[in-house]
């Protein structure tokens, strides 16, 4: 303990050197170009039909005159944006008009939460507390199909965007002669603010496909991300807001299905369930968020992977009830080093069969969101069920964070994780509780110029514990012609985060890099230049066991492309037996050691074309053999109904170790049909050797209301044998087919 306070001052005293050597340039610097649009108070609601023949709409300043952003960040944007606002008691009204070159528009699906990439769109960007931290955003496109999502982090390399929060909105498109106009309704019940307010931070982005333009209103320079929140302008209220409107939200499901375990030869099992969700309002900016026997069913599946990995596969968080504010929860540490990953919730371990199986959550209650300008919140109690027949115990987990703005843009966070294994004397194969606390500083300076974070994480298990102790140390420094990072990292052979995600342990490491950047004139290209990065990574008493040397080259091409070609050299003490392949062969012995070289590249086409695709190749030298591989993706689209895709992932291992060659192959075509803009069927089939599996997923939607939805899944899983001879051959492991109803109810 007196090792983690010592380290807790470090922090604090770190963040308050930053904080005053690097914010107050920041700051003067965003001033000085800052923008601004007045919002306009209107008696009666606004008819959302995609025609802007209100008064208002012709009365009212407009946000104009964007930037380009690509392929240059210093003229004014080709193709005009126009955005006006107003507001009632209940809503924000946006009339917007995006004028092009001709009708030649780009809409690849009608899919709701489409990427921006690739597709005519605008998206607009609301952070109602004025932290530059985190916002949401809302995105249009000529046929008025919706996107809607929640930005954390600043908008910048350590932070999150995500399209899973979905919310209430109304939006109506009309497409003229060269330019559309969309008429859009946010109720104030959608978003946080404190009441009061008289002004909020705003930014819109756009990309316009036909003059090969993305656009911003608030100039941003090429080199930061276009929804980077350190960079934003003001919308300013003509009077101060009162309410959020609606304050309780009832989400209600139900589910019946079938289900077959072929391997097990037991009769097909029937079921049905009921459930829900509710959301309350306990300010405009503090949310309370219950669930009672959640389903996620209509969850997609995970895309299959080839793992060639030593350590666990990160797969990101997709349920609805744990995405609002799932920065305060999961966000502490790094990616690799997390004390809090969701997904742990509602997974076990099979104390029978030592596999991993799904889990029964009873239920939870979440509050998070801002009590100010300057503090965030957030608590999470959840509770599963036990299962005698699997040795699984009851287990209830507890998380509580908190934040405090610090400068412009950074802030100060702590976290408390608490795992508690009920009845515990009855299953001595679990920990009677873990608990781990942390403290983390997260920079951001206003231009964007600085990001980094530190932190330090402790944790608390039965028994003795040496070094039970996680650090680690980001920094980055970005401008226009150069960037500079720095990392390093350390985790203690005893830290125990049983309810985060950590990817190895005993270890410390060390990572700088140095990224420069060009900006030709003319020519295919819009920006290349080189990249330098080392890994040194040093395991407990083995010494150095890993290094990582790499020498690249990164291009952005004037048509949209991008390419990455690297070199490098590997470095590899194995401290313990491991099988390269991934196929299940002879391992390598442990207490030796590779060295090994490698080209790598990745090439991204135009993804707006009707044709487009990805390749990944490796070639080169490989632990003590040689190894080629490719994957990527090959994408077609039929717009806007129908978008066929092809993952693909091929291994050829020619190792002198083994006494022939092994291959892994991954193939993974998908079909996405989009009828309209409220019924989808998405089906695809996964075919992995190296797991010798093969699952086919269909999923039909039918969002007959706002954020209500009629889901049927059906899912078949397969054993695929992984010898050459009955590669094909297939026996059914389990089918099951599922239908859910749920419900958004406003009360």
């Amino acid at each position: 303990m007196k090792i983690f306070i010592s380290h807790f001052r470090d922090i604090v005293i770190l963040a308050a050197v930053m904080s005053m050597l690097l914010l107050p340039d920041s700051i003067s610097s965003q001033e000085s170009i800052d923008r601004s649009i007045q919002v306009h108070k209107i008696a009666a609601e606004i008819a959302i039909d995609g025609s802007l023949d209100e008064e208002v709409w012709v009365s009212s300043d407009a946000a104009d005159q964007f930037w380009q952003y690509f392929p240059t960040d210093s003229i004014r944007s080709i193709a005009p944006t126009e955005i006006k606002m107003a507001y009632d008691e209940n809503n924000l009204y946006l009339g917007i008009t995006c004028y092009t070159e001709g009708n030649d528009y780009v809409v690849p699906s009608l899919k709701r939460d489409y990427r921006a990439g690739g597709n005519d769109n605008i998206t607009l960007l609301f952070d109602p507390f004025n932290d530059g931290a985190n916002a949401f955003f809302f995105g249009i496109n000529p046929y008025g199909v919706k996107r809607e999502g929640l930005i954390s982090g600043g908008g910048t390399v350590l932070g999150g965007f995500s399209t899973s929060w979905d919310n209430v909105w109304s939006v109506e498109t009309v497409v003229h002669d060269k330019y559309w106009v969309a008429e859009v309704a946010i109720p104030f019940s959608s978003l946080r603010f404190n009441p009061g307010s008289k002004e909020w931070r705003f930014n819109s982005y756009r990309f316009d496909m036909q003059t090969n333009e993305r656009s911003t209103w608030m100039q941003i320079p090429r080199n930061q991300w276009i929804f980077s929140l350190g960079y934003m302008g003001t919308m300013e209220w003509e009077e101060a807001l009162t309410s959020s409107g609606s304050k309780v939200t009832v989400i209600p499901y139900a589910t019946a299905g079938l289900n077959k375990d072929y391997e097990a030869g037991t009769p097909a099992d029937r079921t049905a369930n009921i459930g829900g969700d509710a959301k309350i309002a306990i300010t405009s900016g503090l949310n309370l968020d219950l669930t009672v026997n959640p389903d996620f069913s209509q969850v997609e599946v995970d895309r299959q992977i080839t793992d060639l990995s030593r350590f666990e596969i990160f797969f990101p968080e997709r349920r609805q009830f744990f995405l609002e504010n799932a920065d305060l929860f999961g966000s502490n540490g790094f990616g690799n080093i997390n004390p809090f990953f969701s997904r742990r919730i509602g997974v076990a371990l099979d104390t029978i069969t030592e596999t991993t199986v799904q889990n029964t959550i009873y239920g939870g209650a979440r509050l998070s969101g801002k009590l100010n300008n300057n503090w965030r919140l957030g608590l999470m109690n959840m509770q599963t069920a036990a299962d005698d027949v699997k040795g699984i115990p009851g287990i209830n987990y507890s998380v509580a964070s908190v934040q405090r703005k610090i400068g412009a843009r950074s802030f100060l966070s702590l976290i408390g994780v608490n795992k508690h294994t009920l009845n515990y004397q009855d299953n001595e194969s679990f920990n009677q509780y873990n608990r781990v606390i942390g403290a983390d500083f997260t920079l951001a300076s206003a231009d964007n110029k600085w990001n980094g974070k530190t932190f330090l994480h402790t944790s608390f298990s039965p028994g003795e514990s040496e070094s039970p102790i996680a650090h680690g140390t980001r920094l980055e420094y970005r401008v226009r012609r150069y960037q500079l990072g720095w990392n390093h990292e350390y985790v203690g052979a005893d830290y125990n985060a049983e309810v985060g995600f950590v990817r190895r342990r005993d270890y410390r490491s060390i990572s700088p890099s140095l990224e420069l950047f060009f900006y030709p004139s003319f020519g295919p290209f819009n920006r290349h230049g080189p990249e330098i990065s080392m890994e040194n990574i040093w395991q407990g008493d083995e010494g150095l066991t890993d290094q990582t040397f790499s020498l690249g080259w990164n291009a952005e091409t004037t048509f949209n492309s991008r390419i990455f070609l690297t070199l490098e050299r590997n470095y590899i003490f194995l401290f313990g037996a491991f099988d390269p392949t991934g196929t299940g062969s002879e391992e390598l012995a442990e207490d030796t050691e590779y060295t090994y070289y490698n080209f790598q590249g990745f090439i991204n086409t135009d993804n707006s074309k009707v044709i487009s695709a990805s390749f990944r190749p490796y070639i080169g030298q490989y632990f003590d053999g040689k190894r080629f591989g490719l994957r990527g993706n090959i994408n077609y689209r039929f717009q806007p109904y129908l978008a066929i895709a092809l993952d693909y992932n091929y291994n050829r291992f020619d190792m002198n170790y083994l006494d022939e060659v092994k291959s892994t192959f991954l193939l993974g075509p998908r079909v996405d049909l989009t009828l309209s803009k409220s019924v989808f069927l998405t089906t695809f089939l996964q075919y992995n050797s190296q797991s010798q599996n093969t699952n086919i997923n269909a999923r039909f939607q039918w969002r007959f209301a706002p954020v209500s939805d009629f889901f049927i899944v059906w899912a078949d899983n397969y054993f695929t044998g992984n010898d050459p001879a009955d590669r094909f051959a297939v026996d059914i492991r389990n089918r099951s087919l599922v239908a859910k109803f749920t419900y958004w109810l406003n009360l």
